[in-house]
């Protein structure tokens, strides 16, 4: 099958990787998604290990339409019946268009809907659908006339990983925060302070990564129910090898401060959902209070760029606290994600990579302010195992 993970609009490469790391071929990547062949071991697999993926839908079909009717009569010449039970429950989920002469989202769902049930009628000999089994949720897109229609595996987006029960305004999106920690040479026996982590999820997704923790382990998904495609004990298998990886007896040096005690707690209390409290110090403490005593550490951050304080007089003030704090930060990177365009003057130097990311749908810069690189340490401990080890065996034989 061909499997399409969508993902943040500047987080491709990340995303890429991670699907290169779990063992799967890449076929195509565009603005916004990647595409990749697997069979129905991989949906289960990239649904449960994959952090900064939205989703993953398995591509249904694709063709050319510039109007209703070959939308129509495109979509009903897709066998349904491969994929539907007659008492399959089935809607499309979400529709869009761009640059195509389709864009009206309500019309493409309901002619969708309309030639779907026309299939199946003609191939199930039954007139009405009771829509009393598993859910089949589709989401489609039309970009410069070409249809995708994706059948939705995962249901709730993939950043709800399940900890995140309370958070803080304008928080960033765990999967989001993922790939930002992934773009940078952080590991886990490094030191990482997020001075406004507000609800706690870089410092959660942090200790995640260094403990490998399936973002995935903890939730449900929509294909669990579709036995049909794939069988219980697909997803049985991959649950084990997601719990089998995980290791819980690294040291780590993750801090989280906020200046709101409240949020602090929420933060705590996130964590420990998470399963990673005892793997991050939270502290109620003001940017202009960050100092620390250890070298080449990574400072990775959200910061309040005007959504979340409205004078922009005090927005400038807090990122020149921000800016003085890092000053202070002997040989540490620091990463800052925002929509303030006075990063760079604030904190006195241009940014060694600057990457441009749509956040919803606000469009921010991920600041890269990189350190130098720690003196090489000779070490003879065992490495933690990952997904890629215990699967490279598996993979190159599939090959």
């Amino acid at each position: 099958m061909e499997l399409i993970a969508p993902c943040h609009f500047g987080m491709e490469a990340v995303l890429k990787r991670e699907i290169y790391d779990l063992g799967y071929e890449i076929t195509e990547v565009t603005d916004g998604r990647v595409t990749f062949e697997g069979d129905e071991e991989a949906v289960a697999r990239a649904n449960v290990f994959l952090r900064t993926a939205e989703r993953i839908l398995i591509k249904v079909a694709s063709f050319r339409a510039e109007t209703f009717d070959e939308l129509f009569e495109g979509t009903r010449a897709v066998p349904w019946e491969d994929y539907i039970p007659s008492d399959g429950r089935f809607w499309v989920a979400k529709a869009a268009g761009i640059k195509s002469k389709l864009f009206s989202p309500s019309d493409m769902q309901s002619i969708i809907k309309k030639a779907m049930v026309e299939r199946l009628k003609q191939t199930y000999s039954i007139s009405w659908f009771e829509e009393s089994g598993a859910s089949y949720p589709l989401r489609v897109s039309i970009m410069k006339d070409i249809v995708t229609l994706g059948l939705d595996t995962t249901g709730e987006s993939l950043h709800k990983r399940g900890y995140r029960k309370l958070v803080s305004k304008a928080p960033v999106a765990e999967n989001l925060a993922a790939a930002m920690i992934m773009l940078t040479p952080w590991n886990g026996d490094r030191i990482l302070v997020d001075p406004f982590c507000g609800c706690g999820t870089i410092p959660i997704e942090a200790a995640m990564i260094a403990c490998n923790i399936a973002p995935g382990m903890n939730r449900r998904f929509t294909a669990q129910e579709w036995d049909n495609i794939i069988s219980g004990n697909i997803w049985d298998d991959v649950l084990e090898e997601a719990r089998d990886i995980v290791d819980m007896n690294v040291e780590t040096d993750i801090q989280g401060y906020d200046i709101d005690g409240d949020i602090i707690k929420a933060a705590r209390d996130n964590a420990r959902l998470a399963g990673v409290l005892d793997k991050i110090h939270f502290q109620q403490r003001p940017v202009a209070e960050l100092r620390h005593p250890k070298k080449y550490g990574f400072l990775i951050t959200n910061p309040p760029y005007g959504e979340r304080i409205g004078d922009k007089e005090e927005m400038e003030a807090l990122y020149k606290q921000l800016a003085d704090a890092y000053k202070g930060l002997d040989s540490w990177s620091a990463y800052i994600i925002s929509a303030y365009d006075g990063v760079e003057k604030l904190i006195g130097r241009k940014a060694d990579k600057n990457r441009k990311i749509y956040n919803g749908m606000m469009k921010t810069y991920y600041y890269q302010f990189m350190g130098p690189k720690p003196p090489k340490k000779n070490t003879d401990r065992e490495e933690p195992k990952t997904i890629k080890d215990n699967q490279s065996d598996k993979y190159n034989l599939k090959r």
